[in-house]
């Protein structure tokens, strides 16, 4: 069994209201110094067998065709 982490986070230079309502809401509650926020997804995912190259061959083909809009999204894969 291989245990995956993919993490998808947006694009730099694409508007991320998400990030920025909870920059002011941690503000708004005192913790200052917080700047520039931006948030994401984590997917962790086990997948049957022991080959490590043909897994990340599949999360990759899972990123570009379900996990993440490649269009404003950048992911990362990263395999224990």
């Amino acid at each position: 069994m291989i245990k995956a982490r993919v993490t998808v986070t947006l694009k730099n230079g694409v508007l991320d209201p998400q990030g920025k309502a909870i920059e002011g809401a941690l503000g708004a509650l005192g913790f200052s110094g917080v700047g520039h926020v931006r948030q994401g997804k984590v997917f962790d995912l086990e997948i049957e067998g022991a080959d490590k190259a043909r897994a990340e061959a599949n999360l990759k083909a899972m990123c570009e065709k379900l996990l993440a809009n490649t269009v404003i999204e950048n992911y990362a894969i990263a395999i224990d």
